[in-house]
C-alpha cells in the first residue's frame, strides 16, 4: 500500500480558523512534517499545539538559510533547491513504505506556501492531497474591521522583496493593496507607499488573528520596527451604494 502525502492548510494563525478537513487530518496524523527556522518551534507547529496525537512522529524541516543570503543569489537558490530535493525524497520514502504523512502549512498551501516546492517534486511520484486554508492576508484584513475591496476595486498582492520602483509603480495603479514578505523589507515598502501617495492609508498587521496580534497605522511605525510575521494593507474605497442619510 502506498501512503499519502497530505498538506493541511492551517489558515491565518488562529486554530479556530483551521478547516474541519485539516483538523481531522491533523488529529489523526501518525507522521507530521512542518517547516521551521533552525532552533525555532516554527509557526505551523505552534498553531497545532495540543492537536497532534501523543504517538505522532514529527519531522522538523529546518530551512538551511532564511535571510542570511540574498534571496536571488545563486547560493541561496542552491541551498533551498537541495533542501526541497532532500525532503521530497524523505516524504516519498515514507509514502512508499505505506505511511500517510501530514505536512503543515500556514495560510493556503498554494498561495506562496513553501509546500508548493515539495508539491512540484512529488506530484508525479506519490499520492499528494492538498487541503486549502484561509490565506493569512484574509485573516489580517478581517482583523482591521474594514472591507478590503468595494464594488469594482482591484486588489493587488505585492511582495516586499520587489525593487522599490516596481513597488511604487504597482501601488500607484492599484485600488487596494496587500503587501507580503515585509520583515526587513518594511523600510523599502514604506518609502514606496510614501512615493505613491498611499502611506497615510496603510496599516501594518502583525500576527493577524493570533493572541498577540498588533495592528497600527504604518505611518506611525518606527523605521527599525520590522516584524517578520506581518503584512501591510491598504483598503480600497471603490463604488458602493450610499446608505440613506449617509453622505
Amino acid at each position: 500500500m502506498t501512503g499519502r502525502i497530505i498538506c493541511a492548510g492551517l489558515g491565518p494563525g488562529d486554530p479556530d480558523l483551521i478547516s474541519v478537513r485539516s483538523d481531522r487530518a491533523i488529529r489523526g496524523a501518525r507522521h507530521v512534517a512542518y517547516f521551521r527556522k533552525a532552533g525555532r518551534q516554527g509557526q505551523a507547529r505552534r498553531i497545532v499545539e495540543g492537536m497532534l496525537p501523543a504517538d505522532a512522529t514529527e519531522y522538523a524541516m529546518e530551512y538551511p538559510v532564511t535571510t542570511e543570503l540574498p534571496f536571488d543569489s545563486p547560493g541561496y537558490n542552491a541551498l533551498l533547491s537541495g533542501f526541497y530535493d532532500s525532503w521530497a525524497a524523505k516524504l516519498q520514502a515514507l509514502s512508499q513504505a505505506g505511511q500517510d504523512v501530514v505536512v503543515l502549512c500556514e495560510g493556503d498551501p498554494f498561495f506562496y506556501g513553501s509546500f508548493m516546492h515539495l508539491y512540484v517534486r512529488l506530484k508525479d511520484l506519490a499520492p499528494v492531497e492538498v487541503i486549502p486554508g484561509i490565506p493569512g492576508m484574509v485573516g489580517c484584513w478581517n482583523a482591521t474591521g474594514q472591507p478590503i475591496t468595494w464594488g469594482d476595486d482591484v486588489l493587488t498582492v505585492l511582495m516586499g522583496t520587489l525593487p522599490e520602483d516596481e513597488l511604487t509603480r504597482h501601488m500607484q495603479t492599484a485600488d487596494a493593496l496587500a503587501i507580503m514578505k515585509t520583515g526587513r523589507n518594511l523600510p523599502r515598502v514604506r518609502r514606496a507607499l510614501e512615493a505613491a501617495g498611499r502611506l497615510g492609508d496603510a496599516w501594518l498587521v502583525e500576527r493577524g488573528t493570533m493572541p498577540d496580534q498588533r495592528m497600527v497605522p504604518l505611518a506611525g511605525v518606527d523605521a527599525e520596527d520590522c516584524p517578520y510575521f506581518a503584512i501591510v494593507l491598504v483598503h480600497g474605497h471603490g463604488r458602493r451604494p450610499v446608505a440613506e442619510g449617509v453622505e
